[in-house]
């Protein structure tokens, strides 16, 4: 079983305070275990804080990321609304740094979008690739950076035989990962639409159900 570019959903019954309600992006699954990143849990950090302690600056405060379009956000009311059709982004300095897991928690870890490789990148999809080096991040300072990029502290990993055992007795779902919910969804989104992928309504999902 290969899970890789697969989505974890925690099923309902999971208790764990960690990854409760979690969603996971498997990055790689072999007979050596399994290695991952949370896509749907935000630490308080935000992205111009991480490029401070790294000491890189961005090159505006004003920066966007076109990491899910070209739009700008629209500053304005809470009950102002955008058109039909277009997805709205942060500025940069303001977006957050997601919580990737409980492992390796001080290093860095940026799922983004292929094709550019950094000193450390591992492909995952066609899609979707892993860096685990500083250099994406030069990049994004300077606003040359991927177009859609996840940037997480810390990520997930379970030993040869752990995950499974893990799937056996319904901790998780699993199914396979679409990049739009990675780079394209709002955070508090993305743990229905990655159950969406399965034909289940979230909101149906009882703590009892099998795994997929």
């Amino acid at each position: 079983m290969d899970l890789s570019n697969h989505f974890l959903i925690a099923m309902p019954a999971m208790q764990d305070p960690i990854f409760g309600g979690s969603v996971v992006f498997l990055c790689e699954h072999n007979a050596d275990g399994a290695m991952g990143v949370v896509i749907n849990k935000a630490t308080d950090m935000t992205m111009d804080i991480l490029l401070e302690r790294i000491d890189l600056k961005l090159i505006s405060d004003d920066v966007v990321s076109p990491q899910i379009s070209p739009l700008m956000e629209r500053m304005t009311s809470a009950n102002a609304s955008a058109d039909k059709g277009d997805k709205i982004t942060l500025p940069l300095t303001k977006r957050p740094v997601m919580f990737g897991g409980p492992v390796q928690a001080e290093r860095g870890f940026v799922l983004h979008s292929p094709p550019t490789a950094y000193s450390s990148t591992v492909k995952v999809s066609d899609q979707v690739a892993i860096t685990f080096s500083k250099d994406v991040l030069e990049e994004v300072a300077h606003a040359i950076g991927p177009e859609r990029m996840l940037v997480s502290i810390g990520c997930s990993s379970w030993t040869p035989g752990q995950l499974e055992n893990e799937i056996a007795r319904n901790d998780w779902l699993t199914v396979a990962a679409d990049p739009e919910i990675i780079f394209g969804m709002p955070i508090a989104e993305r743990f229905a639409a990655a159950i969406k992928l399965l034909g289940i309504d979230p909101y149906l999902l009882s703590a009892g159900s099998g795994r997929a």
